[in-house]
């Protein structure tokens, strides 16, 4: 079954706590980022994901020292998940994998997920960046290097689901962002699916934020996403 992990994208604790709040049982884990993190702090996102599990998305992306010590730093928020950028390197996805076997308990080792292309990029987006092929070809490139070097998943959009499993089989965990509900605007994201395609396409969890969080009534909105995925 899919699961659905609720994007709180705020740096309001009281905020980020209601909408969990709302959201209740329709969403198994919750992801909090950048945005909160930076404006309040690893422990304050702990504290606000409560009961739920976290998804700590900081996609740490540096040398792969820097990266290494800042997975073991990270080793008391106990996340649920945790993601790197897959474009840092082997080394670097490896050093994350090390540090997340020796400063993690075992019973406390989060899943390591690295993103591949953001679903903010289209090709063209690529194209400026100097990456050669489109969006379908650099996360195959990517998620092949990622899962050989230690990841456990890879964060990638509903329309690379399908290829990666053609391509990795069912061992990664697809950690899936870019969901609109069909009468829900794409917002700044470009390549979408509903929660219901992405499923049927293969992912093991997906990712929402403003369909839930700027719904008229947010408990309705995330409990009709959660039966749309059942």
């Amino acid at each position: 079954m899919t699961g659905l992990i609720l994007a709180l994208d705020t740096t309001s604790p009281e905020q980020a706590r209601e909408w969990v709040r709302l959201a209740g049982t329709a969403c198994g884990a919750v992801k909090l980022g950048l945005e909160f993190t930076l404006a309040r702090g690893v422990s304050e996102a702990v504290a606000t994901a409560g009961t739920h599990r976290l998804f700590l998305d900081l996609k740490l992306h540096d040398i792969p020292n820097t990266v290494r010590s800042a997975v073991r730093a990270l080793a008391p928020a106990r996340p649920f998940m945790l993601t790197v950028h897959a474009g840092g390197g082997a080394a670097m996805i490896a050093a994350a994998r090390e540090a997340v076997e020796d400063a993690f308990e075992a019973d406390a080792r989060p899943i390591l997920l690295a993103v591949t292309v953001l679903t903010s990029l289209d090709a063209q987006g690529l194209h400026e960046a100097g990456v050669a092929g489109g969006p379908r070809q650099q996360v195959l490139r990517l998620g092949r290097l990622a899962m050989e070097h230690g990841a456990h998943g890879l964060v990638c959009s509903p329309h690379e689901v399908s290829p990666l499993r053609d391509a990795l089989g069912a061992s990664p965990l697809l950690v899936v962002p870019g969901i609109r509900p069909a009468d829900s605007a794409a917002d700044d994201q470009k390549r979408v699916m509903t929660p219901a395609e992405a499923r049927r396409a293969g992912a093991d969890w997906i990712v929402v934020g403003r369909p839930i969080t700027r719904a008229a009534d947010p408990a309705a909105a995330a409990a009709a996403i959660a039966e749309e995925l059942a």
